[in-house]
């Protein structure tokens, strides 16, 4: 649990370089896609997309970069090929199904990587350097893992089904059999649903709790729920990843940078997802919830909303 713990607090190790002149639009107008970048090893990066510098409008405004809710295909198209631009790699995703299933990117060539898109699987894994693997989310944690030194990446979608599945250990797997050493593998946990705010009800609490071990919570709504990044470190660890590399501080300082943005402060009015963006941030308690933190989307606070729909954001890992 993050407690009393303010963003000041959180970022107490980090500086975020004032950015302030930098463009939030192309020459030609065109948004630039606000990211989250953070050097998880040598000569490889993790990107977590935020909801500001996109095209789509209404309730997947404005950086959605899902394709399966609903948004005007051309906004997505658009988001996408922004967000290429900013990483500088072409974006290798698939289709998520809460599955065990990883798949190797090295399968396809960089022309047909958009193919990838139909194939359901959720973990990638790739050996080519210049690919950027993305997992979708919007209250499922995304685990990106490196072993810098084989030059073997991985990413992986872990919702509560997909960690019950198996999916960390099919990536990790995976990523051994390209010659990764599991001793050298580094990984990081994105944004995600916490365990104070997931609430399941009682049968799926206990149910997962029962295959990780103390990871059933009562949330800060008052019934149960569960903790997926507690779980993942299990899984990770169980399958022999010993360093986890913690993103909550450089995403802390991201979100103080962004606590008076103009457009997230327009996206907080206009949602109806919950207060004013500076009441959110004054009681922000873990800048990596997908549900406090209004620089993600959420599925869950969308719902509480009352809202039929919402985007996708991206964690995404990419070796230079």
């Amino acid at each position: 649990m993050a407690g009393d713990v303010t963003l000041q607090e959180w970022t107490r190790e980090y500086e975020l370089v004032d950015s302030a002149a930098a463009p939030r639009t192309t020459q030609e107008g065109r948004p630039i896609p606000v990211t989250v970048p953070i050097e998880l090893a040598a000569g490889v990066r993790v990107v977590y997309t935020s909801r500001l510098g996109g095209s789509s409008q209404g309730d997947f405004a404005s950086l959605n970069l899902g394709g399966k809710g609903g948004d005007d295909p051309s906004a997505v198209l658009a988001n996408r090929s922004a967000l290429a631009a900013v990483i500088g790699a072409p974006l290798a995703l698939v289709s998520q199904v809460h599955s065990g299933r990883a798949l190797d990117a090295d399968q396809v060539g960089p022309d047909d990587l958009a193919d990838l898109g139909v194939i359901e699987a959720d973990g990638l894994v790739c050996a080519r350097p210049g690919i950027a693997l993305g997992m979708f989310a919007a209250d499922c944690l995304p685990v990106l893992l490196a072993d810098p030194q084989a030059g073997v990446i991985g990413a992986a979608h872990c919702g509560r089904r997909g960690l019950e599945r198996g999916i960390i250990a099919a990536t990790v797997e995976l990523m051994l059999s390209k010659g990764a050493q599991v001793s050298a593998i580094v990984a990081t946990l994105g944004p995600s649903i916490c365990g104070d705010c997931y609430e399941v009800g009682e049968s799926l609490s206990a149910a997962f709790n029962q295959q990780f071990a103390g990871t059933a919570t009562s949330t800060r709504f008052g019934g149960p729920g569960i903790d997926l990044a507690q779980a993942a470190c299990q899984e990770l660890r169980a399958a022999g990843v010993e360093h986890i590399v913690d993103s909550a501080g450089r995403v802390a300082a991201a979100s103080q940078y962004l606590q008076e943005d103009e457009e997230l402060a327009r996206l907080c009015d206009q949602d109806g997802e919950g207060p004013s963006l500076q009441e959110r941030m004054q009681g922000l308690r873990n800048p990596l919830c997908t549900l406090e933190n209004p620089l993600w989307y959420s599925h869950r606070r969308a719902a509480l909303a009352g809202k039929s729909h919402e985007g996708r954001m991206l964690a995404l890992i990419v070796r230079s």
